[in-house]
């Protein structure tokens, strides 16, 4: 197969900063798409031109129709570093693109400060959640981010001093590759709430102030890192239960019965790309489980409202499922089961002797292996420490053949 669709990185240089090869091929394309800015740069010609829709994903279709033509896409810096190779490829096939990148902002400003990439967390804020930063604060490390607009660096920086990591070594990188490149330096602490240039990457250097709270990827979370109203899974019992769900990147967990959403919330934290969709029939839990997610530096994290089996309908096809509430209603385990993909794994917790029961049920009708967990916590006795047991939790898991 031949490719027509050709996805060219152009830098704040311009198309002088391109080798002639990829200035040849836009010179001579039918057509072009591209950004208002970008395509600004071409001077008027033969080409046809499509502006990128919003959302993205609408151009997708106006961009096919132009299959077998000789299509030119402009996009800035590396198109898959966060960019329009990235979103294309949703739709096209490597066999049907070209792409020809130029050195993006995160290459660019890690050469400035000295920073190896391989080190690095590289995100983008681009019409992404703030929040998100939240899951990469921890001593020493490093974050090189993709600003929305000019009011992002404020925005960062108010958030780390929130979140007690305003010593934070913060940097400012507008236009980076161009002749107004410009780069500013400070703490996330003192940083003036000034707007900056639109086109900016920020860089982080975690260091934590006398209120942060360093939170470890690792499953198993102190029970205090989440607002619940007592309906949370311990963390003991977590971290267990976490490790027999075993997370893996890009997968989807449904967390039914959510309760304030750790489960979710972990099982997205502790694998790259992990998603989780939490179903939970009780309002005042679901607002618990957004503020936790996006305390937590998940924020992307769904939350359904509605009782399973009932909600569970038009979800996306799961590749784990945890049940921690409603195990003996009529047709969950069934309907959860049913809806797993092959290889997927189904946890499902009880503390009663019903659910217990329906546990028992499950495994005898699906396999799997059935454990008892029993933590207790030394807790105050008078003036002496004494062995206080939390209820003894029953878990089944199985995996789908």
């Amino acid at each position: 197969m031949t490719p027509w669709l050709f996805v060219v990185g152009v830098g704040e240089d311009g198309l002088d900063g391109l080798p002639s090869s990829h200035r040849a091929l836009i010179d001579s394309a039918e057509v072009l798409v591209g950004g208002e800015r970008l395509l600004a740069m071409v001077p008027a010609g033969k080409a046809e031109r499509i502006a990128w829709s919003r959302p993205f994903a609408d151009s997708f279709p106006a961009i096919a129709a132009q299959r077998g033509r000789l299509v030119v896409a402009l996009a800035s810096g590396d198109p898959l570093w966060f960019g329009a190779g990235a979103s294309l490829l949703d739709r096209f096939t490597i066999e049907d693109m070209t792409i020809l990148p130029t050195p993006g902002a995160f290459s660019l400003a890690a050469a400035r400060l000295g920073w190896p990439l391989a080190g690095v967390e590289t995100i983008s804020l681009a019409a992404r959640p703030l929040a998100q930063l939240h899951l990469f604060l921890a001593p020493g490390i490093r974050i090189l981010a993709l600003s929305q607009d000019g009011t992002t660096p404020a925005q960062a920086a108010a958030l780390l001093r929130e979140a007690g990591w305003g010593p934070s070594r913060f940097v400012l990188l507008e236009r980076l590759g161009g002749e107004r490149e410009r780069i500013v330096e400070g703490t996330a602490e003192n940083w003036l709430a000034e707007r900056c240039n639109v086109l900016n990457t920020i860089a982080i250097e975690c260091r934590p102030g006398p209120g942060a709270k360093p939170r470890s990827r690792t499953a198993g979370l102190p029970d205090d890192a989440f607002r619940h109203d007592g309906q949370i899974t311990k963390q003991e019992v977590r971290a267990a239960t976490l490790a027999a769900l075993a997370p893996l990147p890009g997968a989807l967990l449904w967390d039914i019965g959510a309760g304030c959403g750790s489960i979710g919330i972990e099982w997205s934290r502790a694998a790259r790309d992990a998603q989780a969709i939490a179903i939970e029939r009780d309002e005042s839990r679901r607002a618990l489980i957004a503020a936790n997610a996006a305390g937590l530096g998940v924020p992307g994290l769904r939350i359904v409202a509605g009782a399973a089996p009932g909600a569970l309908a038009k979800l996306p096809t799961p590749d784990a499922v945890f049940i921690g509430g409603g195990i003996g209603d009529p047709g969950l385990v069934e309907a959860a089961w049913a809806a797993l993909k092959p290889r997927g794994r189904l946890v499902a917790n009880a503390v009663t002797v019903a659910g217990e029961a329906a546990l028992a049920a499950a495994r005898a009708a699906y396999g799997g292996e059935l454990a008892r967990l029993q933590v207790s916590r030394a807790e105050k006795l008078g003036d002496h420490l004494a062995w206080r047991p939390l209820l003894p939790v029953t878990q089944w898991a199985a995996t789908k053949v």
